[in-house]
């Protein structure tokens, strides 16, 4: 029984060890510029007939010097902004970033519903789920930067179309003595 014992603490071991350096690593589709990390590109599909869209994305800087999103452009629509929306004493309020967006040193900027966004104006085409829409992002110091936005279902609040979470588990088969 010894031997298998320690085969199992060295599979767990080395299981182990693969789990902290695939989680230290980026994710395949992280985009590095400079010193910025650009992951989680995505927007929602727009109902037939909409002008404009959304896109959203995380911004990491890892460097010591701050950078700044300055202008985006794109095929799919007549402009791209960078907006922000906030709501102040119960009003909302959306408004392009003329000054762009600042990535302080060390910081990490979303881009996601209800704050900063890129707002599409001026759509050519409807977005459709499963579409992906290739944008390109310039930034005051990493430059040009290519990425492809994800299009979700409409109303996805995130990437991968449910948020990305594990909470939408209607859909899953039942498992025998699995209890929810």
């Amino acid at each position: 029984m010894q031997p298998l014992t320690l085969t199992i603490r060295s599979l767990g071991a080395a299981l182990c060890g693969m789990l902290l350096l695939l989680s230290a690593t980026a994710r395949a589709d992280d985009i590095k510029a400079g010193d910025l990390v650009i992951s989680q590109a995505w927007s929602r599909a727009t109902p037939g007939g909409a002008k404009v869209g959304g896109g959203y994305l995380t911004i990491e800087n890892k460097g010591s010097a701050p950078d700044r999103l300055v202008a985006v452009s794109g095929d799919i629509a007549g402009k791209i902004e960078i907006h922000e929306m906030a709501v102040t004493n119960g009003v909302m309020t959306m408004r392009p970033l003329e000054q762009g967006l600042a990535i302080e040193p060390g910081k990490t900027v979303t881009l996601a519903p209800g704050g900063y966004h890129l707002m599409m104006m001026e759509l050519k085409n409807p977005l459709k789920q499963g579409d992906k829409l290739p944008l390109t992002l310039e930034f005051e110091k990493a430059g040009k930067v290519a990425v492809t936005l994800d299009v979700q279902a409409v109303g996805a609040k995130g990437p991968g179309g449910e948020g990305g979470s594990m909470m939408n588990m209607k859909k899953m088969p039942d498992h025998p003595g699995m209890k929810m």
